[in-house]
């Protein structure tokens, strides 16, 4: 018998909700990592090389939030949920469009709904604002925690952001995810 959290898998899978579905992706980017983690990250959407192994932030910034990770929480991806607000690939890593997003928002909630982080890390203005329900960009908004669900949201930097813009944006991401470690604590919860 297959988990809620499997079965919204496979949903997600086979969706064919908004127009991505048909705009050249290789396959749904559902997901990955502990669905019971504590610590859940959501990004934009996927990328090229995302789209053809059908996993979140496997490129250039998912290599960045690895050693993030590693460096910064003392642990590896399988340890923590990675997901995005669209589960296809934008044609050209365009940005995703209202619609695309209002197409995907119902398996991201159910996935937070099932994995219940204690706390959400967004990376970039995507998930940021889809999730706090504003407009406000992230460069406003890191820096600090927000109350959500039954606990706190970070809203940071996208990874592919701070590989651009060098040492400025790296120290804020880092900085975030410090918040976001001290966050758990709090809940006291470690991880390891």
């Amino acid at each position: 018998m297959p988990t809620a959290f499997e079965t919204l898998r496979y949903e997600a899978l086979s969706c064919t909700a908004c127009k991505l579905a048909g705009l050249g992706r290789t396959q749904v980017v559902f997901g990955m990592g502990d669905p019971e983690a504590p610590l859940m990250f959501v990004g934009e959407g996927p990328g090229a090389e995302e789209d053809r192994q059908g996993l979140p932030f496997v490129g250039r910034s998912g290599k960045l939030l690895d050693q993030l990770l590693e460096e910064e929480l003392g642990v590896t991806r399988d340890r923590v949920y990675i997901a995005n607000v669209v589960k296809c690939r934008p044609p050209g890593n365009r940005d995703p469009q209202p619609d695309e997003i209002a197409a995907c928002r119902p398996y991201l909630e159910r996935q937070i709904d099932l994995i219940r982080p204690q706390v959400v890390v967004t990376l970039g203005k995507f998930a940021a604002q889809l999730l706090l329900g504003t407009t406000e960009g992230v460069t406003r908004l890191r820096g600090r925690s927000f109350p959500f669900r039954d606990g706190v949201l970070i809203p940071t930097l996208h990874p592919a952001y701070a590989l651009r813009g060098g040492g400025a944006p790296l120290a804020q991401m880092r900085a975030d995810l410090v918040r976001a470690k001290q966050a758990l604590a709090e809940r006291g919860t470690v991880l390891s």
